[in-house]
């Protein structure tokens, strides 16, 4: 069969970048990044409320076309490569990064009434201007509508779809009221695509709706009118102009259309596949699979694994949802995440160290020549408060064990550690509630680049920790699900399964457990589960303050001392 290629289009909070992938082995030919223009670094902000972020929507559309453009003419030097042998296109993108629309379909900041009103702005992930309107969700659903609730582990999140369009509706009435539907991005750049321009057209996917807009078919789609009245009686209206059904990830959200075609010089009517997140796709990109977890592990993490669905699963309390099909058909779609890791380790080299990128691996080198357990620090991982398996963004790090000879090593390490705690967390809370987890993969800047991060979450997590094949797993991601949305005839893969046995690949480097390691590690893991219960407030909490530092003490002498582990 003649060779084929698809197209992944990757929405970062910055910049989106485009790869043109050999469907054969899920090689990438041809890539390109543009940076969004807007704002500080592609975000819109605001100085008086640091929980702002908006986007351009304009900045999505101008890099839709440069980086597809660019990744394709980079593609054109591949021998057997030819543009009227790309077979599909797929996207992932932030999320819930929700936008208003107009009547056809176009992004009420694009016009000139709304363009300097960010409420008329694309919704970035990280906007938190929402945590009343969450707060007040998560309240009336456990009263009248708990079944809501359970699949996204108990507690509704600022940065989710009704959150953000209530606090629209509270802040900018005017804007909510221009808005004749809202669209995920996930969901918009595949409707660019297609130049849908009627919003019921518009094919809208399970991932964004089941996690982030508490829709499923177990209740007839998206929260009843009833509930939403409850909230406020105009939301209830809006349901009706939104959408009655989402799609698996298999199916595709349209075909490219004549006027796309021409300008990216593409083949009329191939298949667009259905959208998806960023991190989802990236599990598939990294192999995701049953007993399977894939970190995507940047300035937050978020983690993805699958199970069955011919298979009964509980519910998982405190995970950011289970959803059928949202990552590939056939499974549940399982997420968690936490709130800061890079971002932690950022926040100590450079608002506290005032130092820049290169201190990071300083101060990794300078970390690696101590012992687990031997700066005597216990830190917790709250700094952006937490988003698995408290699910509470009012908490707050600590730092506990200094003395006048702590050094910012010390502290470098004992961060990484607390972030390795924090997922350590997960995985147990997902094994206790039946979702084993056989093998973590990990993928991002952190996995590629720093090697004693990698060290210390094997030691913690008493499992190897693999590294996925792919620095674009999310591009790669998408660009699988546009071979299996083209289907057989034209790249051959009939299931996302039999698409990545041939797409995706591991790194032979991998860091095994180190035994002595992991026994200091078990030790200062359970006075870590101390802390997080007490300051997290669990029902069970079981911490013996007191003792707590002197234990610490008493584990870095041990340490310390000359022939012992």
């Amino acid at each position: 069969m003649e060779r084929a290629y698809t197209l992944g289009l990757d929405y970062g909070t910055n910049s989106v970048r485009a790869v043109v992938v050999d469907c054969t082995d899920g090689r990438t030919v041809g890539t390109h990044v543009f940076d969004y223009p807007s704002g500080e670094r592609g975000v819109i902000v605001d100085a008086r409320d640091p929980h702002l972020a908006r986007q351009n929507p304009g900045d999505y559309v101008d890099g839709l076309r440069a980086a597809t453009l660019g990744a394709l003419d980079e593609a054109v030097g591949e021998e057997g490569f030819a543009r009227d042998r790309v077979v599909g296109i797929g996207v992932d993108t932030t999320g819930s990064t929700p936008l208003p629309l107009d009547a056809n379909c176009r992004p009420l900041a694009l016009g000139p009434r709304w363009s300097g009103n960010p409420a008329a702005h694309a919704w970035l992930w990280k906007d938190h201007t929402a945590a009343k309107e969450a707060a007040t969700i998560t309240e009336v659903a456990g009263r009248h509508a708990p079944e809501y609730l359970a699949p996204i582990g108990g507690t509704y999140s600022s940065e989710w779809f009704w959150s953000k369009v209530w606090r629209c509706l509270n802040v900018a009435p005017d804007v909510f009221a221009a808005a004749v539907t809202w669209v995920e991005l996930a969901d918009f750049i595949p409707a660019v695509l297609a130049s849908v321009t009627d919003p019921r057209n518009i094919f809208r996917c399970v991932c964004a709706a089941g996690h982030k807009a508490m829709y499923s078919r177990a209740w007839g789609g998206l929260p009843s009118k009833d509930f939403l009245a409850r909230l406020d009686p105009r939301l209830a209206e809006l349901r009706g102009r939104l959408y009655d059904e989402a799609h698996p990830p298999h199916l595709p959200a349209g075909t490219l259309s004549p006027v796309w075609a021409e300008e990216l010089r593409l083949p009329v009517g191939i298949p667009i596949a259905m959208g998806g997140f960023d991190a989802h796709y990236g599990a598939v990109g990294a192999g995701v699979a049953p007993g399977t977890l894939v970190k995507i592990i940047g300035t937050s993490t978020c983690d993805i694994t699958v199970a069955p669905t011919s298979e009964p699963l509980g519910d998982v309390p405190g995970i950011c949802g289970i959803v059928d099909g949202s990552v590939m058909t056939g499974y549940y779609g399982i997420e968690a995440g936490q709130s800061a890791v890079g971002d932690l380790l950022h926040w100590w080299v450079d608002s506290i160290c005032e130092g820049d990128d290169s201190l990071h691996g300083r101060l990794s080198d300078e970390a690696a020549r101590l012992r687990p357990g031997e700066s005597g620090l216990l830190a917790l991982d709250w700094n952006n408060g937490n988003r698995t398996v408290l699910v509470d963004p009012r908490l707050t790090g600590l730092i506990l064990g200094q003395t006048l000879r702590t050094g910012r090593a010390e502290v470098y390490r004992a961060l990484i550690e607390s972030t390795a705690f924090g997922a350590r967390m997960i995985v147990e809370r997902l094994a206790n509630c039946g979702v084993p987890i056989d093998r973590i993969v990990c993928c991002g800047g952190i996995a590629a680049k720093n090697d004693l991060f990698m060290q210390i979450y094997a030691d913690v997590l008493g499992r190897p920790m693999l590294l996925a094949g792919s620095p674009q797993t999310p591009a790669l991601g998408a660009a699988i699900s546009a071979a299996v949305a083209a289907g057989d005839g034209a790249c051959g893969y009939a299931s996302f399964e039999e698409a990545q046995e041939r797409m995706t690949f591991l790194r032979d480097e991998r860091f095994d457990p180190d035994p002595m390691a992991g026994a200091v590690y078990d030790e200062l893991f359970a006075m870590y589960r101390e802390l997080h219960d007490a300051f997290g407030a669990v029902s069970t909490a079981r911490a013996d303050f007191p003792s707590l530092m002197k234990r610490l003490l008493v584990l870095r002498e041990r340490v310390a001392g000359d022939g012992v582990s």
